[in-house]
Formats: C-alpha cells, structure tokens, sequence
C-alpha cells in the first residue's frame, strides 16, 4: 500500500511538472489578461487619458442598455443558425471523404483550402463577390444575386452566416472524417450481412458512433461563434451594419471601446462574453456527459 501510495504521489507530481509550462503560459497571457478587463471594467478610462475608478457604473449602463442584449440576440442567432446550417454540411462532406481514394483525397484538399486563408482575405474576397454591381451578380444566368445582399437589413445577417460557414465547414468535415475513419468496419460487415442499407447502416451506425465527435463539433462551433469579429468587420465595413443589424457582441465591444473610447463599458461587455462563453461550455458539457465519456469500442 505505501508503495502504491508513493508510486502514485511520484506520478501525480510528474504530471503536474509536465503540464507546468502550459499552466504557466495559460495564466500569463489568459488569466492576467482576464484579471485586468474584470478591474478595467470597474474603472473610467477613454484609452489615452488617466483612468479613474467608475465602481458599478459602467456594468450597469451596460446591463441597461437595450444595445447590449440587441447584440447578445443576434449572437446567440449566428451561433443557432451556424450550428444548423454547418453541422449537416460537416456531416455529410464528413460521411464522403471518410472512403480513402484519390479522387476523395483531391476533394479533401480543396475543401480545406478556405481554412488556410485569412478571415480578412476571406471577407474581402466575399465583400467584392457579392457586390451588386460587379460580383458574381453580374454573371449570366446569376442576376438574381445582384442585390445588395450585405446591405439589407434582412439579408446581411444571414449573409454574413454563410461566409462563415464557408470558412469553417472544412474543419467540421476533417472532425468528421476522423471520427469515420475510427469506426471499426466490421460493425458495416455485420450490418450487411444482415441486410442493413446504406441509410440503415448510417443511421444506426455512423451517427451513434459519431456521439463524441458530434459534442466536440458543436462545442467548437458554438464557443467559437462569440470569437467572430474579424470577419464581420471586414464584411460590415466596421460597422455592425447596415445600421445595427450584423453588430454582434464582439463587435460591439471593439466599437464601445476603439469607436466610443469608453474602456470601461468595452470592457463590461468583454467580461459579459467570457462569462457567457464559459457558461455554454460547462453547459454543454454538462448536457452532453462529455466527462463521463466511455469508449464506444470497448471489448471490440
């Protein structure tokens, strides 16, 4: 027993050695960063002049204002409908490039390309493909997208959501395409030999098998969606427009903070989507059993 006890303290303290320099790294530049929006947002600062204490002031004009919680809705509707529109898409580009062959792998490598760009080459490419007057809605048999597609006030949002997925469906799909890739083939052989389908075999197979990897993705995709800032400031001009219609709540702490030199109140909203952020992530954790995960291929 004491042996055990000791071998166990020897590897505990290995571990926490080994995992030393990331911790270090992680309270450096995540941690201290984080500590001091939380004290800035309880002080009086325009960026360039002396800062001076604002106490609760500035969490209240922000929890007041009807600005704040517009953006928090159209954030958490990027997040929704991302979720909705790429998952499905990941799924099924997931399903066909698992099949190794060149013609797949051809196929692999081109839809990973859009992950190798930039956001900001990626929303000025979009900005002038969707230009009404010279885009792709000036190509024959096209015109229907001759539209100011990212400035109408119904459109853009919705606009900006399929640059998005453009970009990010690709890293879905590879997740996908791992996890097939895992799934042992005789459970298929089975299947077919007792006369399952293709859909069969994807519904009571695939899917199941792809649990954890499914939780992983939408994890991913809807922490990720409070990040999105680069590319719609580039698709938006730096706006958030037309008028406020694509101002989501990253955007909307760069223009409190850079636009409105209110430091305090960006910094407000910067801790109301860390806050928010970590709350959908324990959440979904919690829902999706995403600690208690068991392999699904045990005694296989």
């Amino acid at each position: 027993m004491t042996l055990t006890a000791s071998t166990r303290r020897r590897s505990g303290g290995s571990g926490l050695l080994m995992a030393a320099p990331a911790l270090l790294l992680f309270g450096l530049f995540g941690l201290v960063p984080l500590v001091g929006v939380v004290a800035l947002s309880l002080a009086r600062w325009d960026g360039l002049g002396s800062i001076g204490w604002a106490g609760l002031a500035n969490w209240g004009d922000t929890l007041t204002d009807g600005a704040t919680w517009q953006a928090l809705g159209l954030t958490v509707k990027v997040m929704a409908v991302s979720w909705l529109v790429q998952t499905p898409i990941a799924l099924a580009l997931g399903v066909f490039q698992a099949p190794r062959g060149r013609v797949r792998a051809l196929f692999a490598v081109l839809f990973f390309l859009p992950l190798l760009l930039s956001a900001v080459a990626i929303g000025l490419t979009w900005q002038a493909l969707l230009d009404p007057s010279f885009g792709i809605g000036a190509t024959p048999g096209l015109h229907w997208l001759a539209q100011p597609l990212l400035g109408s006030p119904d459109l853009a949002l919705y606009t900006v959501i399929f640059v998005i997925a453009w970009q990010f469906v690709p890293f879905h799909a590879l997740l996908y395409q791992a996890g097939i890739r895992q799934i042992p083939t005789a459970l298929y052989e089975a299947a077919a030999l007792d006369g399952a389908g293709p859909v069969a075999r994807f519904l009571h197979i695939t899917l199941p098998q792809l649990k954890y990897t499914m939780v992983t993705s939408s994890t991913l995709m809807l922490v990720g969606s409070l990040t999105y800032f680069d590319l719609i400031f580039v698709l938006s001009g730096g706006t958030g427009g037309p008028g406020t219609a694509t101002r989501v709540l990253p955007l909307a702490m760069y223009i409190t903070g850079f636009q409105a030199h209110d430091m305090g109140r960006a910094s407000a909203v910067a801790t109301l989507l860390v806050v928010f952020g970590l709350g959908l992530s324990m959440l979904m954790t919690r829902l999706s059993g995403f600690t208690r995960m068991d392999s699904q291929q045990e005694g296989m």
